[in-house]
């Protein structure tokens, strides 16, 4: 019996969505749950499992396909809602078992494309190719901080087997299968991509399952798979969410109008990343699979650009050009001593390209005032004192963040972003700050999300568990998007104003420094009291200096009355 699996639906209001990447082959057997989909909708990519296990014989999509809701994706043979496959149909009569074991790895089709080719035949003492599974949206790349395992250790499934260096943060890598490490095909400080080979597993439990592919080559159920390879490094994509600034790529066109050249392929985060950077996805050619955008094509072709662009200039000149900065060589020097080369970690380096980025895009302008926080630091002790050691700390950060998340209310342009390629303001319905905190690793940024609807404790306690884990390396990647607005605080360290750089798309960023004992004038009497300096820095295409100024004294306000705090709680 053969059935058409039809497109369910993907999400509220969501009637169609193109085909990122299909997961499965004509002729592969799957089990009930197996992802056989990748879609891309205007807000996410999204995974479509199959509720059948059957053999797929045939593939109605393709990749690139805008499907709707309804629409039959596959046919499939000898389908049974929720159950195995029926051992008949995969392969003839006479080799049932080895269909048998062609089943179990069509539970995990996307996992390994090497073992299709290098694995033992046989059952649980094969060998088991690991491959670097997605480690976060937009992550294309990740750097091995270091290798948790050595050959010849037995691991358990779930165990980590070691430790990645992302753009944003470090994250470990766990084994989905127990057995014995055969080979480590990476070492520390290499560079690796998704998809890529890392350990060879030694008698893995339900890895093995995969080598029985290989072991009839012959057969029809197992060809499919050997053909996998060849067209591309197999992954294990994640569902993940973008955030709420994706746009669908396929709206930029340079002013023209009209449906004359098709939306390119690449993911939401793709798309919005080129869209900050102001990059037409249509004028690239994409190296991923089936001509896919993916972020390092983005990046090569604002690099190409700038480097076209900079040659026309006096290479000893630095000079703005199309939004970058190019500076002359570097002298020698070695020549005036002795000198050391430290490579920047992959967190330092996209630091210093986003903020490169943003200084180049947003021009800047720094409003300076200081806040008479007398009154408050006295409320805060208090409070402090009356949740005790169990409660979370509250710090001036966190009631800063609050009292900002009053006033991005009251100023909305400040929770903007502007679309440089339509001049539209985007007003954002979300107010998520993040907060800078100083790592080992570096700067990292997470956000507290809804900081209008929740209390300065509840602020205070998000605040102190992302900061812990970024210090610990454990913050998620998504816990470090979406923010509207972001402060940093370098009272901790000392000064009395600095000019921080607004975090693109954002539009403002607020700085803090020490707060200093002064003697002011009040009442007609001179008296002590706490004064707290902050900087604004925002984007002067949105923000004018006037309606800056009124931003910093409704905040400077704000922290001066502690009576204002709690009518915004």
């Amino acid at each position: 019996m053969s059935m058409e699996f039809k497109l369910p639906a993907i999400g509220e209001g969501v009637d169609s969505a193109d085909v990122a990447e299909v997961l499965v082959q004509e002729g592969q057997t799957i089990t009930a749950g197996t992802n056989v989909l990748e879609l891309e909708t205007e807000k996410a990519v999204v995974e479509v499992p199959c509720p059948h296990a059957g053999k797929i014989s045939k593939i109605l999509v393709k990749d690139g396909d805008t499907i709707k809701v309804g629409q039959a994706i596959l046919v499939i043979d000898g389908a049974a809602a929720g159950g195995s496959a029926p051992e008949s149909k995969p392969a003839p009569a006479a080799k049932a078992p080895e269909t048998k074991a062609a089943d179990k790895p069509a539970a995990k089709p996307a996992e390994a494309p090497a073992p299709a080719s290098k694995s033992n035949g046989g059952g649980g003492g094969g060998s088991f190719e690991f491959t670097l599974p997605s480690v976060g949206e937009g992550v294309t790349s990740a750097d091995v901080a270091e290798i948790l395992v050595k050959e010849g250790d037995e691991i358990a499934a779930g165990q980590a087997v070691m430790e990645l260096e992302t753009e944003k943060a470090v994250v470990e890598v766990p084994s989905p299968q127990a057995g014995k490490i055969g080979k480590i095909h990476v070492k520390n400080g290499d560079t690796i991509k998704p998809g890529q080979v890392i350990l060879t597993i030694l008698g893995a439990g339900a890895a093995s399952a995969p080598t029985a592919k290989p072991a009839a080559p012959k057969e029809d159920a197992p060809a499919p798979a050997k053909e996998a390879p060849a067209k591309e490094p197999a992954r294990q994509p994640t569902t993940v969410m973008t955030t709420a600034e994706t746009v669908s790529g396929g709206t930029a066109n340079n002013g023209q109008s009209g449906p004359a050249t098709p939306p390119a392929p690449a993911a939401p985060s793709t798309r919005r990343m080129a869209r900050e950077l102001g990059v037409d996805l249509r004028q690239l050619a994409g190296t991923g699979p089936g001509g896919r955008i993916t972020h390092e094509d983005v990046q090569a072709y604002v690099r190409g650009r700038m480097q076209t662009l900079t040659t026309q200039k006096p290479a000893a000149a630095v000079r703005s050009v199309g939004g970058g900065l190019t500076a002359p060589p570097l002298p020698d020097f070695s020549r005036f001593g002795p000198v050391k080369r430290e490579a920047m970690s992959k967190i330092y380096r996209t630091a210093a390209e986003n903020l490169t980025v943003a200084w180049n895009v947003i021009p800047h302008v720094t409003q300076h005032d200081r806040a008479d926080i007398t009154d408050l630091e006295a409320a805060r002790k208090k409070f402090s004192d009356g949740i005790g050691k169990n409660g979370p700390k509250v710090t001036m950060t966190a009631i800063v963040m609050k009292a900002l998340a009053r006033c991005l209310q009251a100023f909305p342009k400040f929770n903007s972003s502007l679309d440089p390629e339509t001049f539209e303001i985007v007003f954002k319905q979300y107010i998520n700050i993040g907060c800078a905190v100083d790592t080992p690793n570096g700067l990292l940024v997470p956000v507290v999300k809804d900081c209008d609807k929740k209390s300065i404790l509840q602020i205070a306690s998000d605040l102190t568990d992302l900061a812990g884990k970024a210090r610990e390396k454990k913050l998620p990647i998504d816990s470090m998007q979406g923010a509207t607005c972001t402060v940093t605080n370098l009272g901790g360290i000392g000064g009395v104003g600095f000019t921080p750089i607004v975090n693109y798309p954002e539009v403002c960023i607020l700085g803090m420094s020490r707060g200093q004992s002064e003697l002011k004038l009040v009442d007609g009497k001179v008296v002590e009291r706490l004064m707290l300096p902050l900087s604004l820095s925002y984007d002067h295409r949105v923000i004018n200096g006037a309606d800056a100024a009124r931003f910093l004294v409704t905040l400077c306000n704000m922290l001066a009355d502690p009576f204002q705090l709690l009518a915004a709680c």
